[in-house]
C-alpha cells in the first residue's frame, strides 16, 4: 500500500518586520489553530500581540497586532 503524504502548509509570521501598533491579516480556514500558531510565535519573541477573527476583501481569517 502506498500512503500519500500530506504535506504540512508553514505560515510565516512577520512579528520581527512590523512596527509597534501595525497588524498583519492571515487568510485561514482554522481561524483558532492561526490565532494560537501566532500567538505563540510572538511570546517567543517577547512581543505583545492581539488577534482578531475578520473577513478582510472576503476572506476569513485572523488579524494580529503587534502592541510592543
Amino acid at each position: 500500500m502506498i500512503k500519500k503524504m500530506k504535506k504540512k502548509l508553514r505560515i510565516y509570521y512577520p512579528w520581527a518586520d512590523i512596527k509597534r501598533d501595525e497588524c498583519f491579516f492571515v487568510p485561514a480556514v482554522s481561524t483558532y489553530k492561526i490565532k494560537q500558531e501566532g500567538l505563540t510565535a510572538a511570546l517567543h519573541l517577547r512581543i505583545r500581540a492581539k488577534a482578531e477573527f475578520g473577513l478582510l476583501d472576503g476572506r476569513h481569517g485572523v488579524l494580529f497586532t503587534r502592541h510592543s
